[in-house]
């Protein structure tokens, strides 16, 4: 066998520094030559600089015009040849010594920006790619991204509206906004009065002064305050009467008017329509009778003001049937009973009430009457306009030592599907969300709630939150949780301005009070943002002189489907029906 030998060239030392020895050494020049390979630049460096490429084995000579002259493909030493890109490489072509014709390696340079980089996560995470670009790409990355995000939005918002708008639109058309009187051909209209202006008004009126108190207070039961939906207490039903006497028939107004002790006279609940009239959405009205000098605000039996409105202001659509029970006029109903039953169960039951200077008036003796007291109290509007109203207090607590006077409300819950808020889940760890929806639904009535505590001078005002056993069962309900407030601070989270509110009343009162005497009708448009005032008959709303929306038959309609609880419905259909016959009998006198 024959081996072939494989031999070594020899190496020269360079004594003088790193890499071959320079060719200007005459002692290893012949040593050096014979060891260097064709076409290979070499340049003096440091070891502080950045070396080149050593031998590019990717290199694909496909194109012969710019393949070196002195090198093919098949050529093994054409991988060490930069001669042709001496440029890019950063090497000196005087320095390769291989190529003298400099013009054949002259390459135009392309000015044209790197084309931009789709945006995405390969140079995204890379922080040590391209480092100098980073930050601009960055930047425009956010900015694209932005404006993707705002024409999302906006496409979101317009079809968001788009359908708001059409169910807006659908609900302005149904049965719960028709006018709640309706208006005869012979009334005489005189003023119409838009919302819009509503806003520009206000008047500071000075402290009031109380007149008179009458009434009792129970105490409030504390137990309440620590119920949560986990704990939830079952609402009860109570036989004790609350009296909803209008301003004319109340007794101890007309002792005051003959006393002359003002001049326009009203109560809490007909101040608070008008102070919160901006926020209502459904028709609703007053009657007005000048009478002498005197002026009186009253309601009609059968008034929306004897009802609380539900899902007022919220844009979700109620069924237009009054014969469902998430109608509007079935869910006020509800709301007025649970209201009334809420305010009795919350006191504490051991038979101790503190009574006023006066029981209630219009009170039949010997009758169990509900906790409430009257408080008549009086405002100067100028100096020879006084105005006498009365304002209701449910209960009483004692707090740092001092009684104080409480408002009790509740806020009902009928269908989790349209508030879009399921109390249960929410009430215990985000009430806050609860409350804002609320005030988006209910906005109108919270005003008013607030606005009647601050006529009363209430120093706190409690909302219970009650709500259906099942969405479909209106009579049984269960209270999930009560909360607390002081009514000046609520004002002020509801965006409830008090000047704002006496501004409106002062605005009609003065309107009123130059027309002449006879008897007016303020009515809510059900369609529009505005009031008007029509001039009626004297006998108006009297031994049915209209048909109203709202027949007193069709408020007792709850009670009387409830057979399956005892006595319970016949009890309260009774009431309904005593307190009927008890507010005629003071206008058939008069």
């Amino acid at each position: 066998m024959v081996f072939e030998t494989f031999e070594v060239g020899t190496v020269p030392f360079n004594s003088d520094g790193w890499g071959p020895p320079d060719a200007s050494d005459t002692s290893s020049t012949s040593v050096a030559a014979a060891n260097l390979l064709p076409n290979v630049p070499l340049a003096s460096f440091s070891r502080s600089e950045k070396l080149g490429r050593v031998a590019d084995w990717t290199r694909a000579l496909s194109n012969p015009s710019a393949r070196p002259p002195t090198g093919s493909k098949s050529d093994p030493s054409a991988i060490f040849d930069f001669s042709a890109f001496a440029v890019d490489e950063g090497f000196g072509l005087a320095s390769s010594g291989g190529n003298a014709d400099e013009d054949a390696a002259f390459r135009l340079v392309d000015g044209k920006p790197p084309p931009r980089p789709k945006f995405g996560p390969k140079w995204r995470f890379n922080q040590y790619h391209n480092r100098n670009q980073l930050p601009q790409r960055r930047d425009e990355e956010v900015e694209a991204k932005k404006r993707e995000a705002e024409k999302d939005r906006a496409r979101r918002d317009r079809h968001y509206n788009m359908n708001r708008n059409n169910i807006h639109q659908q609900r302005r058309e149904a049965a719960a906004f028709k006018s709640s009187v309706d208006i005869q051909p012979e009334w005489n209209m005189l003023e119409q009065i838009p919302f819009s202006s509503f806003s520009k008004l206000s008047f500071t009126v000075q402290e009031p002064e109380d007149l008179l108190l009458c009434g009792g207070l129970e105490c409030y039961d504390r137990t309440y305050d620590r119920i949560t939906p986990k704990a939830e207490r079952r609402l009860e039903r109570f036989k004790n009467r609350s009296f909803k006497v209008t301003t004319s028939d109340d007794l101890v107004i007309r002792r005051l008017a003959k006393e002359d002790k003002a001049t326009v006279f009203a109560t809490d609940a007909i101040l608070a329509a008008l102070m919160c009239a901006p926020r209502s959405v459904y028709s609703w009205d007053l009657v007005i009778q000048r009478v002498g000098n005197k002026l009186f605000f009253d309601k009609r039996d059968g008034s929306p003001l004897d009802l609380l409105s539900v899902h007022e202001t919220s844009q979700e659509p109620l069924p237009e049937g009054k014969d469902d029970i998430n109608s509007a006029h079935s869910l006020g109903m509800e709301a007025a009973f649970i209201n009334q039953n809420f305010a009795q169960q919350v006191l504490v039951k051991n038979g101790k009430r503190e009574a006023f200077d006066e029981p209630i008036p219009n009170a039949n003796e010997g009758e169990e009457n509900a906790s409430i007291a009257y408080r008549y109290r009086r405002w100067k509007l100028d100096d020879s306009m006084y105005l006498v109203a009365r304002c209701e207090l449910q209960s009483t607590v004692e707090l740092n030592n001092q009684k104080s006077h409480l408002t009790l409300n509740a806020l009902n819950e009928f269908d989790p599907k349209y508030s879009g808020v399921d109390w249960r889940q929410k009430l215990e760890t985000q009430r806050g969300a609860v409350l804002a929806n609320e005030l988006k639904n209910n906005g109108n009535k919270l005003a008013k709630w607030t606005a009647q505590a601050l006529l009363a001078n209430a120093d706190m005002m409690k909302i219970g939150f009650v709500s259906r056993v099942h969405p479909r069962d209106h009579f049984n309900h269960v209270i999930l949780s009560v909360l607390g407030y002081k009514p000046k601070d609520f004002a002020g989270q509801i965006n409830l301005n008090t000047n704002n509110m006496w501004g409106i009343v002062k605005s009609i009162v003065d309107l009123c009070m130059k027309l002449s005497e006879g008897k007016y009708v303020l009515v809510k448009d059900p369609s529009k943002p505005q009031v008007r005032i029509y001039e009626v008959p004297a006998d108006a709303f009297e031994n049915d002189y209209v048909e109203e929306p709202l027949p007193e038959d069709e408020q007792v309609q709850p009670p009387e489907e409830n057979n399956t609880e005892g006595g319970g419905a016949e009890t309260n259909e009774a009431s309904s029906t005593n307190e009927a016959a008890e507010d005629k009998k003071p206008q058939g006198r008069a």
